[in-house]
């Protein structure tokens, strides 16, 4: 299992995110992005916009995907 934060996966904030992998992490953060808009917190907002176009627009993602991809491949483990 590793570890990722909302702010390294592109969010302003750092809750930790727990994963065997890097989907794990990124669809985490889609959960946690989802609730702070629910919660009407204005700070999570352009990482929620933006995940939101990336599961939109897949193909056009796949440069943040491969890049949180290797950022998780390269954290130590918990």
């Amino acid at each position: 299992m590793k570890t990722m934060t909302c702010r390294q996966l592109g969010g302003p904030c750092d809750l930790p995110h727990h994963g065997d992998t890097h989907d794990d992490v990124i669809n985490a953060q889609d959960r946690h992005l989802k609730q702070m808009e629910k919660d009407g917190d204005a700070a999570h907002q352009p990482a929620r916009d933006e995940m939101k176009g990336r599961w939109r627009h897949p193909r056009r993602s796949l440069g943040w995907y491969r890049e949180m991809k290797q950022a998780f491949a390269d954290l130590p483990e918990d």
